[in-house]
C-alpha cells in the first residue's frame, strides 16, 4: 500500500513506521494539516489508505477530510484521536472518514483494520453511465443493482455517486436480504472484521451519510425499525419511507 500519515506526534509515527516497514509498505507522514492535504493533492490517485489523526496544526482532521473527500470519495481514511467523545466519532464519520481509532492503540489493531478496510476500499472504474448488462451485479431487486466486483450500486438505473468504503459494504449487506431487520451491533460485527468496541451509533452515522447520496438518484430504500435497527425495503417506493 501507498499510505499517507498524517500525524503531529511523531513518537506514534516512528512507532507506526517500523510496523508499515514490516510490511513493506510505502508511507510518508506528514505533521501538519495543511502540508499533508498539500500532499495528497499533489497526486490524490496515488494513495491506498489515510491515517489522519483529528488534532493537527494549521488545518485540523476535521478539515482536512472534508477536503479529502471534496477530490477523493474513494480513498480510505482511518482517524486517529486522543478525544473518545460521541460526538467526535459521529462527526468523524459524517464528513467521510471510514474508520474511528482511539488513542491510545494498538499498532497490530490498527494495522489489522487498514489491510481489512483495504481489502474492501479496491474499486474497479468503469466508463459505463448505468447501462451495464444485468449478468454483471450480484444483487438484483426490485429496482436497486449492485456489482461487488466494481463496487457500483443502482437504484433505478441510476448510479449511487461517492460511495465509501463502509457505505457500500453497509448497502451490499442490507440490500442482499431484503426486509431483515438488522440491528447495529449485527452490522457492526458484520462489516468490521475485526473487533469493534467503539459505539453502536457510529452506525447511524454511516446510514445517514448513506441515505443522503441515496435520495440523490432516487427515492429512499433504507428503513429504520425503531428500538431495533435497519432494513433494506425497495418494494413500496411510492409508500412513505421514514428517514
Amino acid at each position: 500500500m501507498n499510505i499517507l500519515m498524517i500525524e503531529d506526534n511523531e513518537a506514534v509515527c516512528e512507532m507506526m513506521n517500523m510496523f508499515f516497514e514490516k510490511e513493506d509498505w510505502d508511507v510518508e507522514f506528514q505533521t501538519d494539516g495543511k502540508a499533508g492535504l498539500d500532499v495528497f493533492n499533489e497526486d490524490s490517485e496515488k494513495w491506498d489508505m489515510i491515517i489522519l489523526d483529528l488534532n493537527l496544526p494549521s488545518m485540523d482532521g476535521m478539515q482536512v477530510c472534508r477536503e479529502i473527500r471534496k477530490k477523493s470519495n474513494y480513498v480510505p481514511i482511518i482517524m486517529l484521536t486522543a478525544r473518545d467523545s460521541e460526538s467526535d466519532q459521529v462527526i468523524g464519520l459524517e464528513i467521510g472518514a471510514d474508520e474511528y481509532v482511539t488513542k491510545p492503540f494498538s499498532p497490530l489493531t490498527l494495522m489489522a483494520r487498514m489491510k481489512a478496510l483495504y481489502r474492501r476500499s479496491q474499486l474497479t472504474k468503469t466508463g459505463d453511465n448505468g447501462q451495464e448488462d444485468a449478468s454483471r451485479f450480484d444483487i438484483v431487486t426490485q429496482h436497486v443493482k449492485i456489482s461487488i466486483s466494481t463496487r457500483e450500486a443502482y437504484l433505478d438505473g441510476e448510479i449511487i455517486e461517492s460511495l465509501t468504503p463502509k457505505e457500500f459494504e453497509i448497502f451490499t449487506l442490507l440490500a442482499e436480504h431484503p426486509r431483515q431487520v438488522f440491528s447495529r451491533e449485527h452490522i457492526l460485527t458484520s462489516i468490521w472484521e475485526d473487533p469493534y468496541f467503539g459505539d453502536e451509533r457510529t452506525i447511524d452515522a454511516h446510514i445517514k451519510k448513506l441515505r443522503q447520496k441515496i435520495e440523490i438518484a432516487g427515492p429512499q430504500v433504507i428503513q429504520t425499525v425503531w428500538g431495533v435497527g435497519y432494513k433494506f425495503d425497495d418494494s413500496g417506493l411510492n409508500g412513505v419511507v421514514d428517514h
